[in-house]
C-alpha cells in the first residue's frame, strides 16, 4: 500500500510509492476541495491500492477530476481503473494527452484545458501553465492552485532518492533557476518557462517525485 500523508492541514493528501531497487518515489495527490481533484494516477499496477486510499480520504464525497499533466505511465497508467472506480470523474488534460487517451478508448471522459485557462473547484481553482514535457516536448500542463498557492509541478521540479520526510524546505527562486535542459531540452522553451513561473505566488510545490517543497520567496 502506498504511504499516505496529510499535508496543509488536511487540505492535501499525498500518496507515495517507492518501487524496490529504484531511487525514485512516485507521488499522487488528492486536493480536498469542494470538487475533489486527484493529481496523477500512478501506474496500472498501483491504481487499485490508490483507489482504496482515495475512498478513505474522500469520505462521503465523490472524486470529480483527475488531472493528468502529460501522457506517461506514472502520470496516467492507472486512469482506466480510477475512472472505473469513480465514474463521475473527468480526466483534465491537454489536447495532446486527450488524443493519447482516446487511443485507449477513453473518448468521453476528458476535459481538455489549454494554458491560461482555469478550472473551478468550488472553494479553489486551478490555472494552467504550458509544460513542454520531456522527452518529445509534447504539450503538457502544470497546474497552480491559487487559493492555497500550490504548484503541481509534475516532473519539472522533483527530487531523486527515497523519501525520508514528505515535505522539505526550499525557496522559489532556487527551484526556478534549477530547471535545466534535462527537463526542457529546448533553451527557448526553458527560458519561457522560467519567465512564466517566476512571478507565480507559489508557497508549496507538490512534486511528482520526491518530497513536496515548502518554498519561501526572496
Amino acid at each position: 500500500m502506498p504511504d499516505s500523508y496529510e499535508l496543509l492541514g488536511g487540505q492535501l493528501h499525498m500518496f507515495v510509492t517507492q518501487p524496490p531497487m529504484l531511487p525514485l518515489t512516485f507521488n499522487q495527490y488528492l486536493l480536498a476541495t469542494e470538487e475533489p481533484l486527484l493529481v496523477h494516477t500512478g501506474s496500472n499496477a498501483d491504481a487499485s491500492r490508490l483507489c482504496a486510499q482515495l475512498r478513505v480520504a474522500l469520505g462521503d464525497k465523490e472524486l470529480r477530476y483527475v488531472f493528468v499533466s502529460h501522457f506517461e505511465s506514472d502520470e496516467c497508467g492507472g486512469i482506466v481503473k480510477v475512472l472505473d472506480a469513480f465514474p463521475s470523474a473527468f480526466a483534465v488534460c491537454s489536447e495532446v494527452t486527450a488524443r493519447q487517451l482516446s487511443g485507449f478508448g477513453l473518448t468521453e471522459c476528458s476535459l481538455v484545458k489549454a494554458p491560461g485557462e482555469t478550472l473551478d473547484l468550488g472553494d479553489g481553482g486551478l490555472s494552467f501553465v504550458a509544460y513542454p514535457s520531456e522527452m518529445h516536448l509534447w504539450e503538457g500542463l502544470l497546474a497552480f492552485e491559487e487559493t492555497r498557492s500550490i504548484l503541481f509541478s509534475s516532473d519539472l521540479i522533483m527530487r531523486l532518492g527515497s523519501l525520508d520526510q514528505p515535505v522539505v524546505k526550499s525557496d522559489w527562486v532556487t527551484e526556478v533557476e534549477a530547471i535545466s535542459t534535462e527537463k526542457i531540452p529546448d533553451p527557448v522553451a526553458l527560458e519561457k518557462m522560467r519567465r512564466v513561473l517566476s512571478p507565480l505566488a507559489v508557497r508549496f510545490v507538490a512534486t511528482g517525485h520526491g518530497p513536496a517543497l515548502d518554498v519561501e520567496r526572496r
